[in-house]
């Protein structure tokens, strides 16, 4: 079962102490399509400008993404630029161009709105709302924000979130979309906003799942080294979404293992910088990890 996806395709340039890298292949559209890709058929719709090179449209088109919704616009792709100390949970924004990416508007092609499975990557809200209008009959609707909309589009977020079934955020994003300092409250306000689940991303301290009537923690595959944690988050959410469109099962039992297949492409995608280590990753080597993590919380097992 294929996936909708709308986000931004982007050129990143990319700093932490590790090591740097200029203008490589980025966006939130790009990593989740990428991740989801393992699992499923993924439909991107997103806007590259006339400075996009060939070379990272056919590696979307090895994965198997269908490029039909993705425009081509006079002018320059989207750019950002950033900076990572030590602590890789935060990312130092050092300049932002949103080139053609400011007048995006998507339009879904042809059968792209009958997708049962849609995920609205981090843009503006209001652009979410327009993907919304124009999808049919959706099984599943997720979606991630950031605090730059939780601030400055609250009444379009709230909008597309009285509408979601999933919503995808990390921890501080919780804590300022619901006004509460702790994790727990907060995530039950959010909760009382519409979506049905809320998917906490903790970078190396895992995930936390939110419903009405359960939690749920996974922890993050160990590493030995991280490079650049830029896209973990849009990779967590295409292994979860992918998984979950394969499976078909949106039971709780689905969600907890979709959710650790998620932590787990997002453990590759930080191994180095932009997609790289995502073009050399196995089936082989997914489920290995994926076993690891079971491993990881067997006390059980033990006895």
């Amino acid at each position: 079962m294929s996936i909708l996806v709308v986000g931004s395709v982007a050129f990143d340039s990319v700093e932490t102490p590790f090591g740097q890298v200029e203008e490589v292949l980025g966006g939130s559209g790009t990593f989740f399509s990428a991740s989801a890709s393992f699992f499923t058929e993924v439909k991107l719709v997103a806007v590259v400008g006339e400075d996009f090179p060939p070379e990272h449209l056919e590696f979307l088109r090895q994965r198997k993404v269908d490029l039909a919704g993705l425009q081509t616009a006079p002018g320059r792709t989207f750019r950002w630029k950033g900076r990572y100390g030590f602590d890789l949970n935060e990312a130092h924004t050092l300049d932002t161009q949103l080139n053609v990416f400011e007048s995006f508007s998507p339009r879904l092609p042809a059968g792209y709105e009958d997708s049962e499975f849609v995920f609205l990557a981090n843009i503006d809200p209001e652009l979410q709302l327009e993907v919304l209008q124009q999808v049919r009959h959706p099984r599943l609707i997720a979606c991630d924000t950031m605090n730059f909309w939780i601030s400055g589009k609250r009444e379009a977020l709230l909008r597309t979130l009285a509408r979601v079934d999933a919503l995808v955020i990390n921890e501080a994003e919780v804590r300022q979309l619901a006004g509460e300092p702790g994790l727990v409250k907060a995530a039950r306000a959010v909760l009382a906003m519409g979506p049905k689940t809320l998917i906490v991303k903790r970078g190396e301290y895992g995930v936390l799942m939110f419903t009405e009537h359960s939690t749920f923690a996974a922890p993050a595959f160990p590493l030995e080294e991280v490079f650049d944690p830029t896209g973990a988050g849009d990779t967590f959410a295409g292994g979860l979404i992918g998984h979950l469109a394969a499976t078909r099962n949106l039971t709780e039992a689905g969600l907890r293992k979709a959710i650790v297949f998620g932590s787990v492409m997002a453990s590759f995608t930080v191994e180095d910088f932009s997609l790289n280590r995502l073009r050399t990753v196995s089936w082989a080597d997914i489920e290995a990890r994926y076993r690891t993590v079971k491993l990881l919380t067997d006390f059980e097992g033990l006895d």
